[in-house]
């Protein structure tokens, strides 16, 4: 009995094929609009999270005052004991690397000028082997851990300072006791991040020549790089147990930028999805209005022959979903096309703000995106077709017949 009702209302769309084709369109686009700006939307959540996991690690092992408030002195809130504090969080499954990371302000001169420098020392085979190619490295090479001395500049600070590769610089910074210490580096290569900003400022050497530098055998933090995203939270629970003197943050706990961009986007792909939806139910609405006013008659006579308001009124809504959901598969399709070819022929996206580096133009194609706007433009066709008809089909068949 469904499927006669379904036939009925797919052969009642083709009585007026050229609105039946205007609903279709509008609603196709619509679909499409919302899949492309939902795909772009998951695109740049995934790319954030996972700059911002393989930049600090998907988690941050350190003392509770290290995120809590600002050291004294270099290192104040340090970790110690760091080897055998490696030894315990790689024994955990999940975890792939463990990373130690030495955090310090200070000054850094050419001779004639000075400028401030925000410093990072690290285990640069380790680092680069994990993180992959996360700078970009515009002269000279990337540090190697079996030399010393040597320390890569962003590329504002190396055009501040005149800097090249090979370039001899000094770095001043305050020791763990408060004295201030300095010691003679090589430039070893000039990187830019892509934010030009922290390229004016940042800094990276050897953890050895670092906790020289401010005289430590510490470190700030360590990051924890495990096999998968999706290990982040279970990993997380077993090493805030296994370690309950230490605090265990999340890549998220210090994703700023991430946590901003979401949000932004999370409105502004809200109001388009919202808006094109009221779009989709208005044009449906009216191409079911002056369906149902041409066959007010019609109706009249099959209420005269017994057939029930419900009867009828489940017909339009079942016309509502033939259109919605032909609109929508075909919206669909659209947006699979689009997606596809941006990974055949890309599309570079101009740098956002506060950045330097364009990226390309992707549109993550999520089956669960695709099902939830597929149901929801269906449903809401469904429910616009059936609010329109709800009146004619209750009107008396007497005034439903001499309806002119």
């Amino acid at each position: 009995m469904s499927s006669q009702w379904l036939k009925f209302a797919w052969l009642n769309t083709l009585r007026n094929r050229r609105r039946s084709a205007v609903t279709v369109g509008i609603a196709s686009l619509g679909t499409a609009a919302i899949l492309l700006a939902g795909g772009f939307a998951l695109f740049t959540y995934q790319g954030l999270a996972q700059i911002s996991a393989r930049t600090t690690g998907h988690l941050i092992v350190g003392k509770p005052a290290q995120f809590q408030r600002d050291e004294d002195t270099p290192l104040q809130n340090g970790l110690d004991d760091v080897a055998a504090l490696r030894a315990r969080l790689l024994a955990d499954p999940d975890v792939r690397q463990v990373l130690p990371r030495v955090e310090f302000s200070g000054l850094i001169s050419n001779g004639d000028k000075s400028t401030v420098m925000l410093a990072a020392g690290i285990d640069p085979d380790a680092e680069f082997a994990v993180k992959g190619p996360f700078l970009k490295v515009a002269e000279g090479e990337v540090l190697q851990s079996s030399e010393r001395g040597k320390v890569m500049l962003g590329a504002g600070l190396a055009r501040s300072l005149k800097a090249t590769p090979g370039t001899s610089l000094t770095l001043l910074a305050s020791t763990t006791e408060g004295a201030l210490n300095a010691l003679d580096v090589t430039v070893q290569g000039v990187f830019s991040t892509g934010i030009p900003d922290v390229d004016k400022r940042l800094v990276y050497l050897d953890l050895a020549t670092a906790q020289k530098l401010i005289v430590t055998q510490r470190v700030s933090t360590l990051g924890v790089f495990l096999r998968s995203m999706e290990a982040t939270h279970p990993a997380r629970e077993r090493i805030a147990a296994a370690l309950p003197q230490l605090a265990v943050q999340t890549w998220l706990d210090q994703a700023a930028f991430y946590t901003s961009v979401k949000e932004l986007y999370n409105r502004i792909f809200g109001a388009l999805g919202l808006i094109i939806g009221v779009i989709v139910v208005f044009v449906v609405t009216n191409a079911m209005a002056m369906a149902i006013i041409e066959r007010t008659r019609e109706i009249g006579t099959l209420r005269a022959m017994g057939t029930l308001p419900g009867q009828l009124t489940r017909s339009f809504a079942l016309e509502g979903m033939v259109l919605g959901g032909a609109g929508s598969l075909l919206g669909a399709g659209v947006a699979l096309v689009v997606s596809v070819a941006l990974l055949m022929f890309p599309v570079e996206m101009p740098p956002p703000p506060g950045r330097s580096n364009g990226y390309p133009l992707q549109i993550v194609m999520d089956p669960t995106l695709y099902i939830a706007t597929l149901l929801a433009m269906v449903a809401l066709s469904m429910l616009a077709s059936a609010w329109v008809a709800r009146r004619t089909v209750t009107k008396p068949i007497v005034d439903a017949l001499a309806h002119v």
